[in-house]
């Protein structure tokens, strides 16, 4: 079991943990200390059980026997069926670009701060195993191609966010309900506007100094995702790399923000928007433009 800590904020009990490589909180509008230790342990065993369920570092992980499995038909469990429905429905907004397979380019890649780049050859091995298009999904059923691997890291957390607050959410009456926030690394997801009418004060990471905001964002209700480059990159002869590639040639998307947080109903399609838009490169505020919700770009 993951371990928690809890511990008094302002008009609020705060509840600590870690999963995902990130630091994880839940925010609850109450004085009662037992309750929010109750909820963080409730959050940080469902964030653990999708963790595991979905990551590529774990040979028995579902998603590491479906890449095993790339060859043949292979059995879907209803939530795995709806993630990667959810996928498809990302490559088709994005024109190709948000493409859970291209995960493997992470052999050619190493976003470690040094000024070591991939070679043409390397990622000439790589680009025939990416394209979601080669993929063949059914209902409940999925064949990937030989060679092929999917790496859900671009949803998983936005995913869990959502799935801990509608767990979290689960525990109360809808009249009883708070106002919670969970909050992963930055993604996060509120339940409800807080009983005496305040926001929660959210700040927006500056992407040139890290741990540091740049502005803040009153949050109410709805999720908020950022992604940006600020933790990972590459930096060589004065050219800074992007984590975020571009999935049809390998190398990293040129001309785009430096961040982008995107407001939407739920943590998962704030998410997508937000690396969607990155993947845009130039035209990234164009694309966020025509989604018709809120958004935050740092160049």
């Amino acid at each position: 079991m993951t371990d928690v800590a809890v511990s008094r904020g302002k008009n609020c009990t705060v509840g600590q943990f870690s999963a995902m490589a990130s630091p994880c909180e839940i925010l609850l509008e109450t004085a009662d200390m037992a309750l929010c230790r109750e909820l963080t342990l409730l959050a940080a065993a469902e964030a653990e059980r999708i963790e595991q369920k979905y990551s590529r570092y774990r040979a028995d992980s579902v998603l590491s026997q479906l890449n095993q499995g790339a060859g043949q038909w292979q059995q879907l469990d209803d939530e795995t069926a709806q993630l990667l429905t959810f996928a498809n429905a990302c490559y088709q907004l994005s024109d190709g670009l948000f493409d859970i397979s291209s995960g493997i380019l992470r052999r050619a890649w190493q976003f470690d701060g040094s000024d070591r780049l991939a070679s043409q050859a390397q990622l000439a091995a790589l680009l025939p195993h990416i394209g979601w298009h080669q993929v063949q999904l059914k209902p409940k059923q999925i064949l990937l191609p030989a060679g092929m691997e999917l790496d859900l890291g671009g949803i998983a957390k936005e995913y869990a966010v959502d799935k801990v607050l509608q767990l979290l959410r689960a525990q109360f009456t809808p009249s009883s309900l708070p106002s919670i926030v969970v909050n992963f690394g930055g993604d996060m997801h509120c339940s409800r506007p807080r009983h005496d009418g305040s926001l929660w004060h959210i700040g927006i990471e500056n992407p040139g100094l890290v741990d540091h905001a740049i502005s803040a964002v009153g949050l109410t209700t709805g999720a908020l995702a950022t992604s940006g480059d600020s933790r990972r990159f590459l930096l060589k002869d004065g050219v800074r790399y992007s984590h975020i590639l571009n999935p049809k040639t390998g190398w990293p998307v040129t001309d785009a923000p430096r961040s982008v947080t995107v407001a939407a109903p739920n943590c998962l399609l704030a998410g997508m928007l937000a690396t969607t838009a990155l993947l845009q490169g130039a035209s990234a505020e164009a694309f966020l433009q025509a989604q018709g919700l809120k958004y935050w770009l740092v160049a």
